[in-house]
């Protein structure tokens, strides 16, 4: 019993943080360009800015390679949607932003989304740049020494959705349930 009462609480509150992220992204942002403009990489070397994120529908989600469970779940989740919307959801781009550009160099972003999609692009770029784009983008990013000389990245776990101007169309929340995330993709492909 006690088990149920937990998932429940669970459920709830992710749906309360879900709603509060959206309304806290949605709100500033209202009739203005979302983020401020950046120029960083992409995977292969090439200059990436923001008008990357203009012209289609994008999802972009900020994770690093070294992260044990969240960014790889999260990249799975994201290639298995885009394969279930299909020609639905075609025009929808999707991006990898590291907040670990420091070991998530093009090459290793390249290797890592490469083993598992070929529709998400990985960026990164110079750690100020980077920094500057996560905060623009309302991103919480750090750096957490580990204590064996490793460290590792505390880092928001949402997926962000932006519409054609590139303007904030809502999120999908770390394990959210794949329906209402697919139904979230359908709305953005179709009204974003």
């Amino acid at each position: 019993m006690m088990r149920f009462i937990l998932a429940g609480i669970l459920v709830l509150m992710t749906a309360v943080v879900g709603f509060m992220t959206y309304q806290w992204y949605r709100t500033p942002n209202v009739g203005r360009p979302f983020g401020a403009p950046f120029t960083l990489v992409d995977q292969n070397g090439a200059e990436i800015t923001e008008a990357a994120f203009r012209g289609q529908p994008s999802v972009v989600f900020f994770g690093f390679t070294h992260c044990p469970e969240v960014c790889p779940t999260t990249l799975v989740e994201m290639d298995g949607w885009l394969k279930k919307l299909g020609d639905e959801g075609k025009d929808i781009r999707a991006y990898f932003v590291s907040v670990d550009p420091e070991r998530d160099t093009p090459e290793v972003m390249k290797t890592y989304v490469g083993n598992v999609s070929d529709r998400i692009v990985g960026i990164t770029g110079a750690a100020d740049k980077v920094a500057a784009m996560t905060k623009s983008f309302g991103i919480y990013s750090r750096k957490v020494d580990t204590g064996d000389g490793d460290y590792t990245m505390d880092h928001s776990a949402s997926v962000l959705m932006l519409n054609r101007s590139g303007d904030f169309f809502g999120t999908i929340a770390y394990e959210e349930n794949s329906d209402t995330a697919l139904a979230k993709l359908k709305r953005l492909a179709r009204e974003g």
